[in-house]
């Protein structure tokens, strides 16, 4: 993989965009704080200057009140050769502007005098700052203009470049040192982001191991119950709920094939049979009309499939409508009266009037008629099976079917709702594994629900509840 690469793809990573705002947020906030200290060291410069200023001030002014005006240019003279002529000047001025006195001005030629700042001193009684710059120089020049008393004015000026000194040296530490805090937020951003991605590497890795091998690896939990961690239990649900859904596929597959295999073996036969032996019109119509019943059963066992799944997808069709489904459980006990009895079996229906729901009639008979056929089917000569259909609360009804068959395992309790799933794996009773799971489906699309209790050798009961259809009140 070539450099140009490598960097592009570090470039699109969550690592680099986190380590970028990180690193950027870092920059931010460090510039903020720079330049507060920045406008906090120019104001106290600013302001001790001043101080200084004022303090000349009072110096000259009790000077001139105590010693006279000569005595005030000697001193004047002597502060301004004391701290240097380039540092410091002074002039003294009348109210009128003309200058009575200054210091060496050769150096500071390019400063006038204001007659505007004249007329705010007399006018306010108050001292007047300002600052100036100085053709082809750096630096700044404070100047304060002050009255010193009856007719006499002070220009007093400053130099500021040791203060400009100060800032340049604050502003070259600045660059350096945001350039090394950059270089240290990047990696340390770095760092972080690469640590705080590290979960989701390993969900990564473990992604592409399951698209290579199989889908038994799982993401390792470190139960610091954190986002990571919790992205990692999601993704081991979700491969949990995969495998699942993938192993039923193959054993959905496997059941199919099975239930497929009979009769279309059985068809074949027949026509075998008929090819071979057949001699008369008679035989060739039996072979048509067995054809057709095993095809009607292949028909039926597919549009189950195709009803389920529908369903379960929340893609079904139904033609709602208000019925009384303790008549439909009382005409389907009816029904099935004569099958049980066949089977010495007794069947008791104990169904109150006036269960009102919305459904689709058809689908309902056929859910009840489903767990009526198993009862039937399960429960041994001499057994019994009682239907009761009631108000189960305000809010459903309540249908159960009691037998007293053979039972289920507790190893089959859990499947039982599951297609093609089968409690008699040699499958030597007749169907096909379907019926629980259509009545569930059913039940379930009708904001209901299906249970089953069962004890092997005594017995099983399923209980149906689904919701009351709620009267409209009347104003």
């Amino acid at each position: 993989m070539s450099l140009k690469k490598k960097l592009l793809d570090i470039y699109h990573t969550l690592a680099f965009r986190l380590t970028l705002w990180y690193a950027s947020i870092f920059m931010l906030s460090a510039c903020v704080a720079f330049l507060f200290f920045y406008l906090l060291i120019t104001s106290v410069i600013r302001h001790q200057t001043d101080q200084d200023l004022l303090s000349g001030v009072r110096t000259f002014s009790s000077i001139l009140s105590a010693q006279g005006a000569e005595a005030l240019k000697q001193q004047a003279f002597l502060e301004a050769q004391a701290g240097g002529e380039r540092k410091v000047f002074f002039r003294l001025l009348y109210i009128t502007g003309q200058l009575f006195s200054s210091s060496n001005m050769s150096y500071w030629r390019d400063i006038g005098i204001s007659k505007d700042a004249i007329k705010r001193v007399l006018a306010d009684h108050q001292p007047i700052f300002d600052t100036i710059n100085i053709p082809d120089r750096t630096h700044k020049v404070r100047i304060l203009y002050a009255s010193l008393g009856p007719g006499l004015i002070l220009q007093l000026g400053r130099s500021m470049d040791s203060h400009a000194r100060i800032i340049e040296a604050f502003r070259k530490i600045f660059v350096t040192t945001m350039a090394v805090l950059f270089i240290l937020a990047a990696v340390v951003g770095w760092f972080m982001a690469k640590r705080a991605m590290a979960g989701v590497d390993t969900v990564i890795q473990t992604a592409r191991r399951i698209s290579d091998r199989s889908l038994d690896e799982r993401v390792p939990v470190k139960k610091q119950v954190n986002e990571i961690d919790q992205l990692a239990i999601t993704f081991n649900q979700m491969l949990d709920r995969i495998q699942k859904l993938v192993t039923e596929i193959k054993e959905m597959n496997d059941s199919i094939a099975h239930d497929l295999r009979s009769p279309i073996t059985r068809i074949r036969g027949i026509a075998e049979v008929s090819l071979t032996t057949g001699s008369s019109l008679k035989e060739y119509e039996n072979m048509a009309g067995n054809t057709i019943e095993e095809c009607d059963r292949l028909l039926d066992m597919i549009n189950t499939m195709l009803i389920i799944s529908k369903t379960e997808a929340g893609l079904g069709q139904f033609d709602s409508k208000e019925m009384d489904i303790g008549q439909v459980v009382q005409d389907a006990c009816e029904l099935f009266l004569p099958m049980a009895e066949n089977e010495e079996l007794a069947l008791v229906c104990d169904a109150s009037d006036r269960l009102l729901i919305n459904g689709d009639l058809r689908m309902l008979q056929r859910m009840i008629s489903n767990l009526l056929d198993n009862a039937v089917k399960y429960t041994p000569q001499g057994g019994s099976i009682y239907v009761a259909a009631h108000p189960g609360s305000k809010q459903f009804i309540q249908i159960s079917i009691k037998d007293t068959g053979i039972g289920i395992s507790s190893e089959d309790m859990p499947h039982i709702f599951e297609r093609f799933y089968r409690c008699d794996p040699s499958r030597s009773q007749a169907g096909t594994g379907l019926g629980l799971s259509f009545a569930r489906a059913i039940a379930r699309a009708h904001a209901g629900d299906i249970t089953v209790t069962s004890e092997p050798g005594k017995g099983s009961t399923f209980t149906v509840v689904l919701p009351k259809n709620e009267p409209v009140p009347v104003d």
